[in-house]
């Protein structure tokens, strides 16, 4: 028996990643998290030839093993903006070197059905990657991520992701507390730089993995 529920996320990623290619993105799509880090690993890697790799923040990318397998990669040169043992001042210098690396993964908030990328920063070094700077940026993205328009992107982002993001990190910000964005004032708040992605240039410069599982916030 066909099962309903995966036949209905194959048939609006199949959709999506459509969208995504008529504004210039390389899509792929994986059946789960395991499937996307093979992609990364098999694939992506491989086809654009990078030799250096980092990332920014993303709960899917820790999810997928990626983070693990590629972090003691003795073929690449690895900038780990996670590493634990680097003080404030070392993990913001790696940040602002990730911008020059050949490959640079993160997540994105979320995804509009018509094939935009939506994200709300603090610093800016997760967005700042996908806008300019390394030679090529995977995205990965769960079906949760997948939203109607430019609106519902903005409004799960700021009253689901950011409070999320707020108690996960400790911060001690209004939303932390209410769950609902406060327009807040406050030196801990996270939600500083937005971006909207709508094509990308050059043309297969980003490539989105749709991942056919609910991962991250």
């Amino acid at each position: 028996m066909n099962d309903p529920i995966k036949d209905y996320w194959q048939a609006r990623l199949k959709e999506l990643k459509e969208a995504l290619e008529a504004n210039n993105f390389e899509v792929f799509i994986a059946e789960n998290a395991a499937h996307a880090k093979i992609v990364v690993e098999n694939e992506i890697i491989p086809q654009t030839g990078a030799k250096s790799i980092s990332w920014g923040g993303s709960m899917t990318f820790i999810n997928s093993g990626l983070y693990e397998v590629l972090k003691d990669r003795k073929d690449l040169e690895v900038l780990d903006t996670y590493d634990k043992s680097l003080s404030d001042e070392q993990k913001m210098e790696k940040r602002r070197a990730a911008l020059f690396v050949d490959l640079f993964i993160m997540g994105t908030n979320a995804i509009t059905q018509s094939g935009e990328l939506v994200n709300l920063d603090m610093i800016g070094n997760r967005v700042g990657g996908l806008i300019f700077g390394p030679k090529n940026v995977v995205i990965l993205v769960g079906r949760n991520k997948i939203v109607p328009d430019l609106e519902a992107a903005m409004g799960r982002i700021k009253n689901y992701v950011a409070p999320i993001n707020t108690k996960r990190l400790g911060k001690k910000t209004p939303c932390a507390k209410t769950s609902y964005c406060e327009e807040c004032q406050s030196d801990e708040r996270i939600c500083n730089a937005w971006t909207i992605i709508q094509k990308s240039f050059p043309k297969g410069r980003v490539k989105v993995i749709l991942i056919n599982e609910d991962l991250g916030l």
